[in-house]
Formats: C-alpha cells, structure tokens, sequence
C-alpha cells in the first residue's frame, strides 16, 4: 500500500525547516511531498538545499487549503494520501496503525490519528482531537475538545472508532475515495472543508475513523488565529454551505434558517464581548451563502443521504448553558 505524505505550504520556511525532519525521519514506510501555494518567501529554496529527497508540487497561486489540495495531487500516485500540516511533529512508527486499519477494512475511506497539543503534550489540540462530529444544528466539535474546553489525555481515547470527521490538519484517505469525490469543495477555501468531504463520503455508504494508536502533536493557529475574524467568517459561511449540500431539502432548508437564527445570537453575543468585527464576520458568512445559494443547491449528491449525522442535539445548549466539558460525559446524557 503506497502512501504519500504530502504537506500544503503557503509561507511557511520556518515551519519547513522545523518539522520536516521528523517527517522525514519517522515516516520511512511513504515519499513525502510538498505543495507550495505560490509562496513568496524562500520555502521552495529551503526544500531544494535542505531536503532533496522532497519532492515539491508548485502551484501557480494560493488557492486555499481545498483547492491547492485538489490542484497539487493530480500530480501525485498513492494508494493512500496522507495530508499533513506544516505545523506538525510526527512521532516514531506513526503511519503503521493507520495503515494497518486501511489494510483490514476496505469500506474505511478516511482517518485520523490522536491530535495532541505541540505547546501542551499532555492535552488534545483543537484542529481534530480525538476524532470530530457535529450536532443537529452542524457545530462542530471533538472527542476531547467541546468549543474552547480542551480535555488532558489520560488515555480516555486510545481506541479505534469511527467519527463523523477527521481533521484536515493530519487526514488519511484513500486517493481512490478522493477522486471519486472530485476532492475538497474548492469554494470553501479554508476551514471545514474536511467535514463537507467526510460527509460526503458517509453519503456514499463509506467510513470515517479515528486511530487512537497513532499520535501527533499539532502547532495550529499559524495560517488563520481563533482571534482573526476572517476565520469565523469562514467557518460560520462553510458550515452552512455544508448543511445545504449534504442533508435532503427537507431537513437541510429548516436547519438553515435554525441556523441563520442562532448565528444571530452569536453575533450578538460577540457584541457583548466587544468582539464586533466577528459579528461583522458572521453578517459576511449569511451574505456570501445568500449569494451562492443557488450553486449549492447545483452541487448536492444524487445519491442517497445519511439517515442521522449528529449524536446530540444541541452542542451550544449542552456546554453553554448545562456546562458540559468533557465528550464522554456529553454522551452519557
């Protein structure tokens, strides 16, 4: 089974010479490829003198996460594609768990090993944690990481199981599946873009799991800060793009305008804490749906949907108003 990692770059020398020797190290089982985004500092440089058993993909301009993944893999042969952020330290032996479950079960299509935090080793990250979901109104939210509630590993998830997502920041799937699926939604641009994806391959009868064997510690926060309005823009737009292409109109429309409300609530909560260019942000996410309402409603999937895509009905409500933290006690309720 021939696998590539292959790591997105947009301006990111520093993160290049960090963490690709790890990389390059502990990941003798695959060949390990870089996409630049047309970057305009001296990464591709870096790669050519340091580490020339590389292989670099240049893209012509910065496409975004989505669209310079779907653009740069034409060009690379694999069975299984590994996508890896740049922000991230791999550990001894960390492909062979991962492998091992694509191996033993054909209808896993995508999967993720244990997120670790870079800067706290002994807590999950919050890019994809112990495996993703999202409840009944899209939010989505992680085994270990509920909102901002980040839970200590203590071992709680060192299992093997399937989950709705997996995280983009070290996502595993097959290059077949991702054909198939004509790749990421490159109108999302950046963020959530790997829950539309995984989605959309449960759509299609096949699997999502988390490798709790596997285990890597990300960085985040380097492309785009929790503090940066344009990330809320994003995710606030993305998750109702999501929503509309991948669940029948007749649940998917209601669910919108649900969502339209509680959005509001959260821009007037961001006004409360003084946050007003994110309410701005969530204003710019309704417009720009609004806008590309007609060409989400082109893109949905012929084929049949999945008959219940949440475990719990409300994320918001269960840590927001009863405080609920932690993911296993989310489950027992």
């Amino acid at each position: 089974m021939r696998l590539a990692i292959v790591i997105l770059n947009w301006n990111g020398a520093q993160l290049l010479k960090d963490y690709v020797p790890l990389v390059l190290k502990n990941s003798n089982d695959a060949k390990v490829y870089v996409i630049d985004n047309a970057s305009t500092d001296d990464s591709v440089q870096i790669l050519q003198d340091r580490f020339p058993e590389v292989v670099i993909v240049q893209n012509k301009q910065n496409l975004g996460f989505a669209g310079g993944y779907n653009e740069g893999l034409k060009t690379i042969d694999a069975d299984i594609f590994c996508l890896l952020n740049s922000d991230v330290e791999v550990t001894p032996d960390w492909t062979k768990p991962i492998l091992r479950v694509f191996k033993d079960n054909a209808d896993v299509a995508i999967a993720q090993p244990k997120i670790l935090d870079l800067k706290k080793r002994d807590h999950f990250e919050y890019a994809g944690a112990g495996g993703g979901f999202i409840d009944k109104f899209g939010y989505p939210f992680c085994r270990g990481r509920i909102f901002q509630a980040i839970e200590k590993d203590k071992g709680q998830y060192d299992d093997i199981t399937e989950v709705f997502w997996a995280t983009g920041a070290c996502m595993f799937v097959r290059k077949s599946v991702f054909s198939k699926l004509n790749g990421f939604d490159a109108d999302y641009f950046a963020h959530q873009e790997e829950i539309d994806l995984c989605w959309r391959a449960q759509n299609k009868g096949l699997k999502v799991f988390y490798i709790g064997h596997s285990k890597v510690y990300h960085l985040g926060g380097f492309t785009l800060k929790n503090s940066n309005p344009n990330k809320t823009f994003l995710n606030f737009r993305n998750s109702l793009y999501s929503i509309t292409k991948n669940l029948p109109l007749h649940r998917s429309l209601p669910l919108v305008f649900i969502r339209l409300l509680l959005d509001g609530v959260a821009a007037v909560r961001f006004v409360t804490q003084l946050r007003v260019k994110h309410s701005f942000a969530i204003l710019r996410a309704h417009l720009s749906f609004y806008a590309h309402f007609f060409e989400l409603l082109e893109k949905r999937e012929k084929n049949k949907f999945m008959p219940k895509y949440y475990i719990t009905k409300s994320i918001v409500w269960s840590h927001f108003v009863n405080e609920v933290k932690n993911f296993n006690i989310l489950v027992k309720d």
